[in-house]
């Protein structure tokens, strides 16, 4: 996956947390889906490892006096807010088992 090891442990405790994986330590364990493909779709994955999709936010009170600065998180709130229903809506339409068939 040529990604940091750590990183994947990580995102899979999440899953297990939610109940998407199980494991098993030992020899004879391992990593498995908890419940059917079929079950599980593309939207509770990424409400799992994402919750939204938010880029831009200013940290810090911006300047009131700030034509663009003043408004910036509202405006950023609504097109986030429309983002991310928009992919909930294409995601849950998209099972696990589907997605896969892709592969």
């Amino acid at each position: 996956m040529n990604i940091n090891p750590v990183l994947v442990r990580k995102e899979m405790a999440n899953l297990k947390k939610h109940d998407i994986i199980e494991s098993r330590e030992g020899k004879y364990g391992g990593s498995k889906l908890a419940k059917a493909p079929e079950h599980i779709s593309l939207d509770d994955i990424f409400k799992i490892t994402f919750e939204t999709v938010t880029l831009g936010y200013c940290k810090k009170e911006p300047n009131p006096k700030c034509p663009v600065g003043n408004k910036i998180n509202d405006n950023l709130d609504k097109l986030y807010c429309d983002i991310n229903t928009d992919i909930s809506n294409k995601l849950c339409k998209i099972t696990l088992q589907e997605f896969t068939q892709e592969f």
